[in-house]
């Protein structure tokens, strides 16, 4: 029989990482799930995964901090001694937003050294593993998880939109170093999505929804964007590499 291919989801616990393990299984993969500590949504997680017919191993890791980025992947590989592919999902927010002019250095540098240091340096590891790694029939790609603030300016969160702009292209740079080897490199960009982290702001987005924020006029759900992912992981778009994929409902559109 077959060996399932393998995904690490990082930020995998609850939220937009939990739609993306579960369109993952859906699409026939094992999965790591990789999070700072195992919780009461670890084990949902792991019961969703576990009805959609895939085998899950939970990895308690922060990859903000570079050094436990060679625990945390000779985890996943030591798991099925493969990865087909990785999803930098896990990120933080602003703590608080505010005037762009009174930004602390203290904010700067912990949604810099997670979203987009703790990131690159993540994505440089396993793709030094990966491309150690003979192929192993089935197509092989990164996938980063970065957001409208990409290229939609919110200056009341300057940090957040300068770490996923980062983002953006660090995955242009990682497609054209690995196209070579066949490991496909993509970005999503994801819109107001419902999670945890934006239901402080239902009402916010409800309205704004409601005014016509979006051509699509509703929130994003996690399952929107898993299914982006899965895409993605299952090598649906073989000859497109280094590409931005929005799960927006249009809101990055210019519109007047």
């Amino acid at each position: 029989m077959p060996t399932r291919p393998v995904a690490l989801v990082t930020g995998g616990n609850r939220g937009i990482g939990r739609g993306i393990a579960y369109a993952l299984a859906e699409s026939g993969f094992d999965v790591v799930v990789a999070d700072l500590a195992a919780t009461a949504d670890t084990a949902e997680t792991e019961a969703g995964l576990a009805t959609r017919g895939a085998r899950c191993h939970f990895v308690a890791a922060d990859i903000g901090a570079l050094d436990d980025h060679a625990r945390l992947l000779d985890a996943a590989w030591a798991f099925a001694g493969r990865l087909d592919c990785l999803v930098n999902n896990a990120g933080v927010s602003v703590a608080s937003r505010g005037d762009l002019l009174d930004m602390s250095v203290a904010s700067f540098d912990r949604v810099l050294g997670i979203n987009l240091r703790g990131t690159f340096f993540l994505t440089q590891a396993a793709a030094r593993r990966m491309l150690a790694d003979a192929p192993q029939g089935h197509p092989r790609s990164i996938v980063t998880i970065s957001s409208a603030n990409a290229v939609i300016a919110s200056p009341d969160r300057a940090e957040y939109c300068i770490a996923k702009a980062g983002l953006a292209m660090m995955t242009r740079l990682y497609a054209l170093r690995l196209a070579a080897a066949g490991i496909g490199v993509y970005e999503i960009r994801p819109g107001v999505i419902r999670t945890d982290m934006t239901k402080v702001a239902a009402a916010k987005y409800d309205k704004l929804i409601a005014e016509g924020l979006t051509p699509i006029a509703r929130w994003g759900e996690p399952a929107d964007v898993g299914r982006a992912a899965a895409m993605l992981a299952r090598g649906d778009l073989p000859f497109a590499t280094g590409e931005a994929i929005h799960v927006d409902g249009g809101l990055h559109i210019q519109k007047f």
